[in-house]
């Protein structure tokens, strides 16, 4: 039997998901409003520590859609957090050169410099294993390993969480120290530029963008590879995921999060283009790069399950985490997810 609910906090990343739609939408506000359930964003939060759980998993009774390195270092380190959901959004994620470097292949990465993230204030550095994951990905389809390339690390201090993250427009945008964050984003593509490192890795809008303003030579899209573990990485697939509480005591809650979550994805088949004007607002960017970086029927890939593809492609990304070394232990995804929820709103939708 569920308990009452006073308070849902929900957080998801600046990408295509469901839970975001169902988001603006409002009806995720609204159907807990029914239950007399309030609402609140853990990266609009005041207090550090919550807006921390966006990547930490540490907040009780919360959801979080987004990508899976947080979720799956938080399960690492022994956090009671389950799996209701995987969805798989394939994205561009691009090796990037200059074009006077001579790097037109991935063989041509051999013996140069790569530079990487090296976030050194954070529990979980998601941009340095996914980007290494896309370096190692891209090295092994031509027979060669990361120890082939010379790795640059591009030292960060500044904290995921730092200043205050506010709305503006359904897009949520940090307050404070937004300079040095936003450069501290951009750093190896800064190194790239000024010709310290030979070739980085970016993903997404932001790596589209970057591509396409700065004349870059894009040495491979692992993204765009016809094999699923090619393209698995932090955001594919990504986990829709809650804390054990929630579900050992407010079960009909996780059921109405996937009810709306399914909905959402359900009207986006129908609406492309306000789906790409959702992912605009979502990325902060423009309905172009959105279908640049997510393809012109980015609505048909919102699709959240826990189909047998996107279990072993987490599955197998999970365990690059731990042989890498950014988490302490292999996760058992099997083990990490809960399928009542999921089978639970199914019923609903076909009722």
């Amino acid at each position: 039997m569920s308990e009452p609910l006073d308070t849902l906090w929900y957080t998801r990343c600046p990408v295509p998901t469901g839970l975001g739609i169902a988001i603006q939408q409002g009806w995720l506000e609204e159907a807990f409003r029914r239950q007399g359930t309030k609402l609140s964003s853990l990266l609009e939060s005041d207090d550090f520590s919550k807006r921390e759980s966006h990547f930490s998993h540490t907040v009780r009774n919360s959801v979080r859609h987004g990508g899976n390195i947080p979720a799956i270092s938080a399960r690492a380190r022994g956090r009671d957090t389950r799996v209701i959901g995987l969805s798989w959004a394939d994205e561009t994620q691009l090796i990037l050169a200059r074009p006077e470097s001579g790097i037109a292949s991935v063989r041509d990465l051999k013996g140069r410099r790569f530079g990487l993230p090296n976030w050194k204030s954070v529990e979980i550095d998601f941009s340095r294993a996914q980007a290494l994951r896309g370096l190692e990905n891209a090295l092994r389809l031509e027979g060669l390993e990361v120890s082939d390339v010379e790795l640059v690390d591009q030292d960060i201090e500044t904290h995921y969480s730092e200043g205050q993250a506010v709305n503006i427009g359904g897009t949520l945008s940090w307050q404070g120290r937004t300079t040095s964050r936003a450069r501290a984003n951009n750093l190896e593509l800064i190194a790239l530029l000024r010709g310290e490192v030979d070739a980085i890795f970016l993903k997404g809008v932001h790596g589209a963008q970057a591509a396409h303003q700065f004349g870059l030579t894009t040495v491979i899209d692992t993204g765009a590879h016809p094999d699923p573990l090619v393209r698995a990485n932090n955001g594919t697939p990504r986990t829709l995921a809650v804390d054990g509480h929630l579900l050992d005591h407010h079960f009909d809650a996780a059921v109405t999060i996937v009810e709306q979550v399914l909905r959402a994805e359900s009207w986006a088949q129908d609406h492309p283009s306000e789906v790409r004007r959702y992912l605009a607002r979502e990325t902060n960017s423009s309905e172009y790069w959105v279908s640049v970086a997510y393809g012109e029927d980015a609505q048909t890939r919102l699709r959240t399950d826990l189909s047998e593809a996107s279990v072993v492609g987490i599955q197998d990304f999970a365990d690059f985490l731990h042989r890498r070394g950014f988490i302490p232990q292999r996760v058992d995804i099997g083990e990490w997810i809960d399928a009542r929820p999921l089978e639970a709103a199914r019923a609903l939708v076909a009722a």
